[in-house]
């Protein structure tokens, strides 16, 4: 049975609190990572960012268009995600880091998919752009940690 528009919007509401986490942990990584070796890292994790905040822009104008509201920061449930390190060397933390919140975004996209089926195609097709998009960037960082780990 497909969702609610109502647990629609809470799933979405929930990807968007996740995409603005992502912003945020990102954001600080790309600032705090030291080293020569992480340079390539803070590059990537920069570049990213607007593509994460397109993300939230997104999800944002389809819960609105389903009827909901999109939350102010003392509203957002945040912290869910592995925080940025404190060593600001620690570049494989930090890889880690990024995967482990790009398979919570691809977990949560295929979740709304799945809930939204044969009911709400244009929520489904957001996500499945959505998904597209976090999968690359799994690929891109599983690549990063094999380069760091067997080097």
């Amino acid at each position: 049975m497909a969702a609610t528009t109502k647990e629609t919007i809470d799933l979405l509401l929930e990807s968007y609190s996740m995409e603005l986490e992502t912003v945020m942990n990102y954001l600080a990584n790309s600032v705090n990572l030291d080293g020569v070796r992480a340079e390539e890292i803070k590059k990537s994790l920069g570049a990213d960012v607007p593509g994460e905040i397109a993300h939230a822009q997104q999800l944002a104008h389809r819960i609105k268009q389903l009827g909901g509201q999109i939350p102010g920061s003392k509203a957002l449930v945040l912290g869910n995600q592995i925080q940025p390190v404190t060593v600001t060397t620690d570049v494989v933390g930090v890889i880690k880091s990024v995967i482990a919140a790009e398979e919570a975004a691809c977990a949560q996209y295929k979740k709304i998919i799945k809930a939204v089926e044969g009911e709400d195609y244009v929520t489904q097709d957001l996500c499945i752009r959505l998904l597209a998009d976090e999968e690359e960037h799994l690929v891109q960082f599983k690549g990063f940690l094999k380069e760091y780990t067997t080097g």
